[in-house]
């Protein structure tokens, strides 16, 4: 990382920073370094191998793309992302702005404690739309994301071709969603955005983690935050019925922003492919921790098969089935 932040410029030759290691996260070491200046800054290293129990392993080119999401997204939405400070691909790191914890909290923590905001998840939703939009009218952007291989490696195998394979008779569902995702090539997709991954700013949500960057489906984007806010349900059971109204409010927020094809068009690729992102963070590859009981584990189970056998095109029916299975 020291060589990293010479490479860029932030550090003389011979000179030397603080720093401390962040928790949260299985792709990158992530610190909090302190310049010999006295400025604060935050640098990422991508990892080989995710710090998960299966064999899941990634290029660590990824750090490259994610310094370009940053970079386009910050055209989109200066106010939605940190800003970009530097890149080095001999060391796999990068360096951005530094936003203190205590003025920034991570919106997962929020919404663990029952903080259901539905206007702060209106804002998601219209950041999402906004960087999507802002692509979408750019078309010559995606020869800077060439990175179908690697959206596949840490996204559409671990997610929906692992979860196949535990589910082998919704296989051809899974399997189609997969490919479908893939051949889909609209605008510059975040590839994460969970609420681990948003922090709460002062001037509105800031998504961080790009390292999935991709140009793509912007379908996948949507339908992969509001799965997190389905499964927060069983996480902080006295808030799930806010949760699902932050979900309508989410979903109604970025469908009222798209431009770039028909709102219903894209709402139907996502509220299909929600089902298969739905059961696989209880059998995939990258399961939620926080999911512990085999009960719960079932009722996404019980649910997400129903969906995908039946495919929905609107996202209220998805919300629904949820709904009605926890009694929310």
């Amino acid at each position: 990382m020291a060589a990293g932040l010479r490479s860029m410029g932030l550090l003389a030759p011979g000179a030397h920073a603080r720093g401390m290691p962040l928790s949260g996260g299985v792709s990158s070491d992530i610190w909090h370094v302190v310049l010999p200046d006295g400025r604060h800054v935050c640098i990422k290293r991508a990892l080989a191998k995710l710090k998960v129990a299966a064999d899941w392993r990634a290029p660590i080119v990824r750090s490259r793309y994610e310094a370009r999401w940053l970079a386009r997204a910050h055209d989109a939405a200066p106010h939605s992302v940190p800003a970009l400070l530097g890149q080095d691909e001999a060391t796999g790191t990068l360096a951005m702005a530094w936003l203190p914890p205590e003025q920034h909290p991570i919106w997962k923590n929020r919404l663990h404690d029952g903080e259901a905001d539905a206007a702060f998840a209106g804002e998601v939703g219209r950041g999402i739309a906004r960087i999507h939009a802002y692509a979408a009218a750019r078309p010559e952007l995606a020869a800077d994301f060439p990175t179908d291989s690697l959206f596949h490696d840490i996204r559409l195998e671990p997610y929906l071709i692992a979860t196949a394979r535990a589910h082998p008779d919704l296989a051809p569902a899974l399997v189609g969603l997969a490919a479908r995702t893939a051949a889909t090539k609209l605008t510059l997709v975040h590839g994460d955005v969970s609420p681990k991954n948003i922090l709460v700013g002062p001037d509105g949500p800031i998504f961080i983690d790009a390292e999935c960057a991709w140009w793509g489906d912007p379908a996948f984007d949507l339908a992969f935050c509001l799965n997190h806010l389905l499964l927060k349900c069983l996480w902080t059971p006295p808030a799930a019925p806010d949760f699902l109204h932050c979900f309508e409010v989410l979903a109604t927020a970025y469908l009222a922003c798209v431009t770039w094809e028909a709102p219903a068009t894209v709402e139907a690729r996502a509220a299909s492919l929600l089902p298969g992102l739905f059961l696989a963070r209880v059998d995939g590859k990258s399961p939620v921790e926080y999911l512990t009981r085999e009960e719960d584990k079932d009722r996404v189970r019980r649910v997400a098969r129903a969906l995908l056998s039946s495919p929905p095109d609107r996202l209220r029916t998805v919300r629904t089935a949820w709904g009605e299975e926890i009694n929310a």
